[in-house]
């Protein structure tokens, strides 16, 4: 089918209705691609002949000769149907085309009808004349015929009259079928220009949202590493331990304590003691001293809060904090600056950040013998001081790239982690 389109060159516009768009487009690309290769082969056939010596023949006076029009660029000026803003579009020529040949054949109908109709009319009344002329023979006879004639004429007129309704019917049903059509082509177009101008707009979020994709996925990966890593340097060290005949215990032992961390007073204040003596605690803080027995017991064995290389207090470890405390202490600090502060209402740490939008805050889980931000996947440290140094390096979250550059120490004195250590 293609070929034969190709080699004449035409398509019939009721094949081209049936089209799609794309399928049109692929059409005339090719169709203009064969009107490219032909014209090439035309003109590489006369360069082969004028590059044969002709004889030089006389010119008649009343030659006919083909020159090509130039444009601007003095090559061969080509004009393409539908680039011309004032080009009709494809649709309306077609549209065009259909009307006026619809035109054509009604009012061939029209004058087909009217011939027959002459040409009955013309019978009946040469059948009407002999009919009413008394001195025509076997008089009866013609009147039968006469009557047979009109009745078949009724009949004729009948089945035309029903014919020409049932042509105006379909005509009808034909112009609500293609104002259907053209409606919905309308819409489609209409969903499909709103669809490309929501994707070109949304072109910034897409590519903000991948960026997004690859940070997690790196992330999950480094996880998964991560992981792999520990799994396989614990599965080593077992058997390390089992070829020296050594019986691998089940619950790893836990560091001696560190020394209690000694504070000095500031200058020209006498020093306070570091007991409780005298002081009653409310029934309200109970859930206070649970989160202190618990970080005595449980958290100074894992030397949460110190330094990882030294018997110190981290410069960035504080006590129970509430938010509003730290965000008051976090406020006259620099984008980046951080605290980790344990948590006033649950058995565990919270990090502080402060970024250029604002003060956010993670909860840090220690409910595993390791230290991790709460979520899917995360990594596991052994200390928070561990934790502490990877996110120096590594943002928290891939979108808000929170890195801890800045420390926020205490201000004032004695230190808010007091009570922790006593």
């Amino acid at each position: 089918m293609l070929r034969q389109i190709l080699s004449e060159m035409y398509i019939d516009p009721d094949l081209l209705a049936e089209l799609s768009e794309e399928q049109k487009q692929i059409l005339f690309f090719k169709m203009r691609e064969e009107q490219i290769r032909r014209w090439k082969e035309r003109e590489a056939a006369m360069e082969r002949k004028e590059s044969l010596p002709v004889k030089s023949r006389p010119k008649k006076e009343n030659g006919k000769s083909v020159h090509w029009k130039l444009g601007a660029d003095k090559e061969v000026w080509v004009w393409v149907m539908g680039e011309h803003h004032l080009d009709k579009p494809y649709d309306v020529l077609c549209s065009e085309i259909t009307a006026e040949r619809e035109r054509l054949r009604t009012e061939q109908e029209a004058e087909e009808l009217r011939k027959t109709q002459s040409e009955e009319f013309t019978n009946n009344l040469k059948t009407k004349s002999q009919c009413s002329d008394p001195q025509t023979p076997n008089n009866w006879k013609t009147q039968n015929a006469c009557k047979k004639v009109a009745e078949e004429e009724e009949v004729r007129q009948e089945s035309r009259s029903a014919r020409i309704l049932e042509e105006k019917k379909t005509q009808k049903k034909e112009l609500v079928k293609e104002k259907q059509d053209e409606e919905i082509k309308q819409v489609e177009e209409d969903k499909t220009k709103q669809i490309y101008k929501n994707w070109k707009e949304d072109s910034e979020w897409q590519a903000s949202l991948r960026k997004s994709k690859a940070a997690d996925e790196k992330r999950r990966s480094l996880a998964k590493q991560a992981r792999e890593d520990y799994k396989r340097l614990s599965l080593a060290a077992q058997r390390g331990r089992s070829g020296e005949g050594l019986s691998v215990p089940q619950k790893p032992r836990r560091p001696p304590l560190p020394p209690k961390p000694q504070f000095l007073p500031p200058a020209g204040h006498p020093p306070k003691p570091l007991g409780n003596q005298g002081v009653t605690r409310t029934a309200s803080s109970s859930a206070q001293e649970d989160i202190i027995r618990w970080f005595k017991e449980e958290q100074l064995p894992c030397r949460a809060g110190y330094q990882k290389t030294s018997d110190s207090i981290a410069p960035w470890f504080h006590g129970i904090l509430t938010l509003k405390k730290a965000n008051e202490l976090l406020s006259t600090g620099l984008p980046g600056t951080f605290l980790i502060r344990v948590s006033e209402k649950m058995k565990g740490y919270a990090l502080s950040y402060l970024s250029e939008e604002g003060c956010k805050h993670f909860l840090i889980d220690a409910s595993a013998d390791s230290y991790s931000f709460l979520g899917v996947d995360q990594l596991q440290h052994a200390t928070l001081a561990d934790l502490v140094e990877y996110h120096k390096e590594e943002p928290i979250t891939s979108l808000g790239k929170e890195l801890l550059l800045y420390p926020c120490g205490q201000q004032e004195q004695p230190p808010d982690y007091l009570e922790l250590f006593e």
